[in-house]
């Protein structure tokens, strides 16, 4: 499993922000990541269409965002975590202060 560690610039609903996205790409057909749990308060759990796996996104305190990336297959957690860290740089890099990878 890889824990992230998303810290958003001051004043900014990054979690929000993230989730908003996803509902407009899934609504458009574009996007590879989707959520696949039940609506939670602050927690989300997604999928991607290619490459099997979970990615579970909680907001914590002071607006700072941890995904747990984990993927079926052992050995396949990077396809997961790329897909997710790229989705982050395209969509929030101006929000975003600092990304931290933890492997577990």
């Amino acid at each position: 499993m890889i824990r992230i560690t998303i810290v958003p610039r001051a004043g900014i609903n990054l979690y929000g922000a993230v989730v908003k996205k996803e509902v407009v790409l899934s609504r458009s057909g574009k996007g590879t990541l989707y959520r696949s749990g039940r609506k939670m308060k602050d927690y989300e759990k997604w999928a991607h269409k290619s490459y099997n796996g979970w990615i579970w996104i909680e907001k914590c305190i002071g607006q700072v965002v941890v995904a747990a990336v984990q993927s079926r297959k052992e050995g396949h957690d990077n396809q997961l975590l790329g897909s997710f860290v790229a989705f982050l740089d395209r969509h929030f890099r101006a929000d975003i202060v600092s990304i931290t990878i933890n492997y577990e």
